[in-house]
């Protein structure tokens, strides 16, 4: 009797001893992941601080050396100038409006084209999809002397309509990402819609729309970062200095104003602004956007 209980004491011991060096390696592994997600955060960010840092500094500072990563005296006033020197706000509202129409052509192209690759059976669907996913294997600068040799000819070469245009026709990344979550979704809802007598259109917009919202918002943040941080686009097919966005704004300020580096690096930092806010309030939905299989829990 008494060999029993030592022996069961013995296990019990074991397994105590596991479970506490099972929960310490797993302590350490948090600990170690961490340390490096910290280091990494820290590396990634160090370009963005030194943007803003300079951007608060006078002329003076930022030529000295060894430099400084905070600025002794802030400049508020570098903002201020940046702004006077250059169009800012007439940038500024030409590139919101391309971005505006981008966004609504993304959210509006590829939630219904995929729409129609998920719930919608018709002959090839499997076949065609895949060559639209194939499409991403190739580069853009491939399609671009064709597109602007296309654009030319119908004559919206100087306009914002080769910006605004091909967001209208899809793009395969955000129609896969929307497919998945059309997949994940049950089938007897469009049947029981289609039963009260609903047509795609009424079953996509109402329907399906509402239920991923977290994909809906993730095709969204990506066409406002596409197109808000467009540089290669605007710089092809806009030559009037009145109809430049603020990426060519900037980069004609910087070939103008020699050496400023306070205001270049302030008017860097208005230009990402918005961007970083965006994502700022909107990266659960981002997170939960990545997720494939978060339809079927809406």
């Amino acid at each position: 009797m008494e060999k029993t209980v030592a022996a069961t004491e013995a296990k019990i011991t074991v397994k105590k001893n596991h479970f506490k060096s099972k929960k310490k390696s797993e302590r350490t592994l948090k600990i170690i992941i961490f340390i490096l997600l910290i280091t990494v955060s820290i590396v990634l960010m160090t370009p963005i601080v030194w943007m803003v840092s300079t951007s608060l500094k006078p002329m003076s500072e930022i030529v000295r050396i060894p430099p400084t990563l905070f600025p002794k005296e802030i400049q508020w006033g570098n903002y201020v100038e940046t702004i006077k020197t250059f169009p800012f706000f007439r940038y500024a509202l030409n590139t919101l409006f391309i971005t505006f129409f981008v966004v609504i052509g993304n959210v509006l192209s590829n939630s219904f084209i995929a729409y129609g690759f998920a719930k919608i059976s018709f002959p090839g669907r499997n076949l065609l999809f895949s060559l639209v996913l194939t499409t991403m294997m190739i580069p853009g600068f491939v399609t671009m002397i064709p597109q602007y040799v296309l654009f030319s000819k119908i004559g919206w070469v100087g306009t914002y309509l080769p910006l605004i245009v091909p967001s209208f026709f899809g793009n395969a990344f955000s129609i896969f990402i929307m497919r998945q979550f059309y997949m994940s979704i049950s089938n007897e809802l469009v049947e029981a819609a289609k039963i009260d007598g609903a047509n795609h259109i009424y079953i996509w917009s109402r329907l399906m729309i509402p239920l991923t919202k977290p994909a809906i918002i993730t095709i969204a943040i990506g066409a406002f970062n596409g197109a808000w941080n467009d540089f290669l686009g605007p710089l092809l097919y806009i030559h009037e200095e009145s109809m430049y966005t603020l990426q060519i704004g900037l980069k004609t300020f910087q070939s103008q104003a020699t050496a400023q580096w306070n205001y270049l690096m302030a008017g860097a930092t208005l230009v990402l602004l918005p961007t970083v806010l965006l994502f700022f309030f909107a990266q659960r939905y981002f997170i939960e956007g990545m997720d494939l299989t978060a339809g079927s829990k809406g």
